[in-house]
């Protein structure tokens, strides 16, 4: 018998994240990384073609000891999982691999080192190469596949009603994510809007995609240009990361005024969308009412520059290389983790108004870091911001063996002035056309 809505109280609401939270000895960190798979000529893997992306799953499988996955049983493969990680697939085929939460970056930083050259195996076998660019850097929209997930057609169908770079966003873009732990309602909430209000600077830090259908495009950043065209009402950043108060209730309420995408029961979906999750909760959907696994489907389909679910996700990043995904969860652990470098930049975004990042996020993708926020330009706050993760790494391993080394790639970019994508123009040059495209083929591989 199903769980029916007027059980769901605010107590079961916030349910999810109570349980989530975890003293600070047992803090770990997970690292997200999505990617491109191409063929050497440039052209996108299709789903179910051959040598495609169904046999580079099962190749994995096979040779590496993941086990495949599915929504429902006898459905096709979506995912692979093996112990705590797994692997992924977004709508127009872009890969993913969750990795494990380790309490040190050598074990992410190894876990990545793996998943690299299993990919590469694989790749060579099957003529695949894989891309860290947060856009591809070749393909039309309508070159790309549509992975048949249950509710990307409601997506697809639904998201260009709200933002006109929805399909952008759900096939052609890509991202590196760390997953950070909390301990209390207080430190989650703390954690979450700082998180908001710094996503826009780090986007400039880590911008990386500066290449579309096979050109220079307009940005240093072109997914994050994306995000600006897409639904409002769950993406951005929410009024409430600029409140003072630290309460689940904030994120439970913002939440709840979300349309939703489906209800799903086992391999049968309805669509919702015209329902927000309060309506649901209070009316249901034909017979459908709403459970706690409603709840954590819905949560999962909200896409602010970070979120809030059993951990805090940091989804502001366009991807990267292996080496520079790591960096950027080196960059989060040294800010998020360590007290004084979380006072440390409470302090340097206080005084920056909703309206000023607003403002800035659209100045951003184009400008990189000339453009400014608050009187100060970007370079000025990547120096600090760089400088309190750095010490935030230091003051973390105590007597141990510091974290700091795998900063590294992203320090040296901040010290000269330069984004990856910056970086990737100046190197790129006059390029142009199929040299171009073999110099990112080279150039860009995860």
């Amino acid at each position: 018998m199903q769980e029916r809505a007027k059980t769901l109280d605010f107590a079961s609401l916030s349910q999810p994240f109570r349980e989530a939270e975890k003293d600070a000895s047992k803090f770990r960190i997970g690292t997200e990384s999505e990617k491109f798979a191409v063929r050497p000529d440039g052209g996108p893997v299709l789903y179910d073609e051959p040598n495609g992306i169904v046999d580079l799953l099962k190749l994995l499988a096979a040779r590496f000891g993941w086990e495949p996955s599915n929504e429902y049983p006898g459905g096709p493969i979506l995912a692979l999982k093996r112990d705590e990680a797994s692997i992924t697939l977004e709508p127009g085929g872009q890969f993913e691999i969750s990795g494990a939460p380790f309490a040190t970056l050598d074990d992410t930083a190894e876990e990545f080192s793996t998943h690299r050259a299993e990919l590469e195996a694989v790749g060579r076998e099957l003529g695949i190469v894989f891309l860290g660019l947060g856009f591809h850097p070749f393909a039309t929209r309508a070159e790309l596949p549509w992975v048949p997930k249950l509710r990307y057609p409601i997506m697809r169908d639904y998201l260009p009603t709200r933002g006109h770079r929805a399909h952008d966003m759900m096939q052609r873009t890509s991202t590196v994510q760390a997953n950070l732990d909390y301990a209390s309602e207080e430190d989650a909430m703390r954690k979450l809007k700082l998180a908001l209000r710094v996503q826009p600077l780090l986007s400039v830090m880590f911008a990386n995609s500066p290449f579309k259908e096979g050109k220079r495009g307009d940005y240093l950043s072109e997914r994050a240009d994306v995000w600006l065209h897409m639904d409002p009402d769950r993406s951005g950043i929410p009024a409430f990361a600029f409140t003072d108060a630290l309460e689940y209730r904030e994120y439970i309420e913002y939440a709840l005024d979300v349309p939703m995408f489906i209800v799903k029961r086992g391999s049968e979906i309805q669509r919702a969308t015209h329902l927000t999750f309060r309506q649901f909760l209070r009316d249901g959907l034909g017979e459908a009412r709403a459970t706690l696994e409603d709840w954590t489907v819905h949560l999962a389909t909200l896409f602010p520059e970070a979120r809030l679910k059993h951990i805090i996700e940091m989804r502001g990043i366009d991807a990267q290389n292996a080496e520079l995904a790591v960096a950027a969860s080196a960059f989060f652990k040294g800010l998020f983790y360590d007290s004084r470098s979380l006072d440390a930049l409470e302090a340097l975004l206080r005084g920056i108004t909703r309206e000023a990042l607003e403002g800035y996020r659209r100045r951003a993708p184009s400008e990189g870091y000339s453009a400014e926020l608050g009187g100060k330009s970007t370079r000025e706050y990547a120096e600090a911001l760089l400088d309190l993760a750095d010490s935030g790494l230091r003051r973390l391993a105590g007597e141990g063996a510091s974290e700091r080394r795998f900063l590294e790639p992203i320090a040296e970019l901040i010290r000269d002035g330069e984004s990856p994508a910056s970086r990737m123009l100046r190197e790129a040059g006059d390029r142009e056309g199929e040299e171009l495209r073999r110099f990112l083929l080279e150039r860009a591989r995860f």
